[in-house]
């Protein structure tokens, strides 16, 4: 072999192990630490269309008009229909499902989420924008509580809690399908 030869393939060795060793991760970064148990929890608060993971508390529409006028009707409108951000409040005539069809159609609480657990899911997690997670769970029931009763989901005077959510029958519920596969053995 020719010295030009055993630079070349010394080279190429050398690129390949380069290679090789930035496409195998560090054993450990170095940064960090594990999470314990308590922080763990505390952010283990997803809510199954089930109920499974509702905190205890209720919450009654009349509750919760107030709290929605002070930290909801800035985004969503007085009554849930205006605006600017999301509709909240509508039902399409006949409980129809036009999504396929019309791309237009609107998607309030009232025509398109399958269940009202996912409602208080979602302002628990994400809802007041500026401070999301903030609001107290007590709280959360009542927001759900006066935004299902605006789109005639429930009776204005209902008391909703852990066991009464996930009885409301939200109009769009047969038009999704539950995702039936697993992570790790357990659903996603």
């Amino acid at each position: 072999m020719t010295p030009r030869l055993c630079t070349a393939a010394a080279a190429c060795a050398f690129a390949a192990s380069v290679i090789a060793a930035a496409q195998q991760p560090p054993a450990r970064l170095g940064i960090g630490r594990p999470a314990t148990q308590e922080e763990i929890a505390a952010r283990d608060i997803d809510v199954g269309p089930d109920g499974a993971g509702l905190p205890p508390g209720r919450g009654t529409a009349a509750d919760g008009a107030p709290i929605y006028a002070a930290r909801c009707a800035g985004c969503h409108g007085k009554t849930g229909k205006e605006g600017p951000n999301d509709t909240l409040v509508g039902r399409i005539p006949g409980d129809e499902f036009p999504f396929a069809r019309d791309p237009r159609a609107p998607k309030t609480i009232g025509s398109y989420w399958p269940y009202a657990t996912t409602v208080f899911d979602y302002i628990r997690r994400a809802m007041p924008p500026d401070k999301p997670g903030s609001l107290k769970d007590d709280e959360v029931y009542n927001l759900t509580a006066y935004l299902l009763a605006l789109n005639d989901l429930i009776p204005a005077d209902a008391v909703i809690d852990a066991a009464t959510l996930p009885k409301v029958k939200m109009p769009a519920r047969d038009h999704f399908k539950p995702d039936t596969r697993t992570e790790r053995g357990k659903p996603r």
